[in-house]
């Protein structure tokens, strides 16, 4: 049945007209027919306060509808630092700057951090630029502290990382006194695949890498890449 009462009396009657029909003596609920707990019981302009009478938890009793007009709430994506900016893959080599001089040591990092375990060097990315790299399945984060490779950038080396991460995915194992990898085979360069989780501030390209000789590292980008399309997973 419909209601042509004033809205406050409509108020009061579908009020009790959803108490009613949660009673549990038989006597009183069958004192009400089942269509007095259909959605016509509460007009479709009803305020927001009547349609909030019958939550959306509410065990409705067996033969009777339950209001219509009440949505569950849209779930909604769990925070992930791991949301992927950009994804690739490129052939990665190893480096390990720490001033000495050593194997084609260059100097410091171009970060002004000192060199360490997770760091990359970049040929176009910013630095202080985050993500992490896949080789066979394994798994290492990174950042960019340095500027690099240079001219093998162009033959399509377009990461350097830190000799002792290079060591840990490839089974080889870090030489402090020659800062070379050994006991992997002979492995020098990788195939890779990257994955950028944050941008850096500073100048940089934030897209795919490109050579270090086109000068991208050094010109400010804002426009950076469209992040890939992530599935979102609910519980």
């Amino acid at each position: 049945m419909r209601f042509s009462l004033s809205p406050h009396k409509n108020r009061l009657a579908a009020a009790t007209l959803l108490g009613a029909s949660i009673l549990t003596s038989a006597g009183v609920a069958s004192a009400l027919p089942a269509s007095a707990y259909c959605a016509d019981a509460i007009p479709t302009s009803a305020s927001p306060a009547v349609a909030g009478l019958a939550p959306a938890s509410l065990d409705v009793p067996a033969g009777l509808s339950a209001p219509t007009g009440l949505k569950a709430s849209s779930p909604t994506p769990k925070p992930d630092s791991d949301v992927p900016l950009l994804k690739g893959s490129t052939k990665a080599s190893y480096f390990w700057d720490d001033a000495s001089g050593r194997a084609g040591d260059t100097g410091l990092p171009a970060s002004g951090k000192p060199m360490q375990k997770g760091m990359i060097a970049s040929p176009s990315w910013p630095l202080f630029t985050e993500g992490y790299i896949i080789y066979k399945g394994k798994k290492a984060p990174f950042f960019v502290g340095d500027r690099g490779p240079g001219t093998p950038s162009s033959s399509g080396i377009m990461i350097d990382i830190d000799a002792k991460t290079f060591a840990d995915l490839t089974g080889g194992t870090f030489n402090s006194n020659t800062l070379a990898v050994e006991g992997n085979g002979g492995l020098g360069h990788i195939d890779v695949q990257y994955v950028v989780t944050k941008w850096g501030d500073g100048v940089g390209k934030k897209n795919y890498p490109m050579a270090f000789s086109t000068g991208a590292w050094s010109r400010k980008d804002n426009n950076p890449a469209t992040p890939p399309k992530v599935d979102v997973v609910n519980d």
